[in-house]
């Protein structure tokens, strides 16, 4: 069955976005996605598998892989960005006078743009001019492409479209809830790969689970206060694109960012674990923007300060853990 009107183009071919491009092909829409690299798009459409980011998952013959952003994206009624952060911009931009005006944009990217201090959303808007709806949550792209019951969050200002995007992507192994504070989830979504940072180095060094239980709890009281000091409301931050999102990349090896801090926690340099990798690992870039952003609110980051220390000034993850545990004494709740 094909749905009328269900041209839908999924930009970016990572593990994420072809597994959107597979849960929506699945359903009958009529998906094409969009790559980067020549190799990953000869590769689903030759092979049905995207054997670099997704390995040995079936990708259905009726989804169709191009280089080609104007073939992309031109007639798509629903355009889907899973772009790394960082890269955004330069694809958008290129993309844009081929986007038709009926066009509706969901992003599924997570991170902060580098010099902006831009969410996904807000890149986008910026470049197309259009209402952007965003897309987070806990979900393992892998599990999802297995059909592992997952939930995730709609985060979109118009009602009415979003009861039609979350019936887009709801099945009945991936449910969809809907919310309003697209600013509280992309900060969830992004800050949480920078936690997930820290919580790698802790089983790096082999701290055990209390250390990583206290680093999750006073993680999420970094995302939060971040967030509501750019306009976020609270209770979103106990959904699943904040708590729920932080507890998965927090506790899984799966987790690319949870991965390169273990192996900086293992005394491995950055450069050598972005080398030996293709993924991208959204954590890094995020951990700068994050930095920068506390200081220009003013409010007090710790781990993600000590983060960007470890990450960007060579910090020994040892001396960072000192520096933290050291700290002023001081309530736990700012009320109190």
């Amino acid at each position: 069955m094909k749905y009328p009107n269900g041209y839908i183009s999924v930009i970016g071919a990572g593990a994420w976005g072809t597994t959107l491009a597979i849960l929506l092909g699945n359903k009958g829409y009529d998906v094409t996605i969009w790559a980067h690299e020549q190799e990953v798009i000869e590769c689903i459409n030759s092979t049905g598998k995207n054997q670099i980011y997704l390995p040995d998952v079936v990708i259905p013959h009726y989804i169709h892989a191009t280089s080609d952003i104007e073939e992309a994206v031109k007639n798509a009624r629903y355009i889907i960005n899973v772009v790394p952060t960082q890269f955004i911009r330069q694809v958008f931009s290129k993309a844009k006078p081929f986007i038709n005006g009926h066009a509706y944009i969901i992003s599924a990217s997570k991170g902060i743009e580098k010099d902006t201090h831009l969410l996904p959303s807000m890149i986008l808007e910026d470049i197309t001019g259009k209402p952007v709806a965003v897309l987070s949550g806990p979900s393992f792209a892998i599990e999802v492409a297995r059909g592992c019951p997952t939930a995730v969050t709609l985060g979109i200002k118009d009602r009415k479209v979003g009861l039609i995007i979350q019936e887009l992507f709801n099945t009945d192994y991936f449910r969809v809830y809907t919310h309003d504070d697209i600013v509280g989830i992309e900060i969830g979504g992004a800050i949480k790969n920078v936690i997930a940072i820290a919580s790698g180095i802790c089983e790096g060094l082999g701290l055990g689970n209390n250390a990583r239980a206290a680093l999750i709890t006073r993680g999420l009281a970094e995302i939060t206060r971040l967030g509501l000091s750019m306009g976020a409301k609270a209770h979103t931050f106990s959904g699943l694109s904040g708590l729920g999102d932080l507890l998965l990349t927090c506790t899984a090896m799966m987790s690319r960012n949870f991965t390169v801090g273990y192996r900086l926690g293992k005394g491995e340099k950055l450069q050598e674990i972005i080398s030996s990798t293709r993924s991208v690992a959204e954590g890094v870039p995020t951990t700068l923007s994050a930095y920068e952003l506390s200081n220009i609110h003013g409010i007090e980051m710790p781990i993600t300060e000590q983060v960007y220390l470890a990450l960007y000034k060579d910090k020994p993850p040892t001396d960072a853990l000192r520096d933290l545990m050291t700290r002023s004494l001081k309530p736990e709740f700012d009320a109190y």
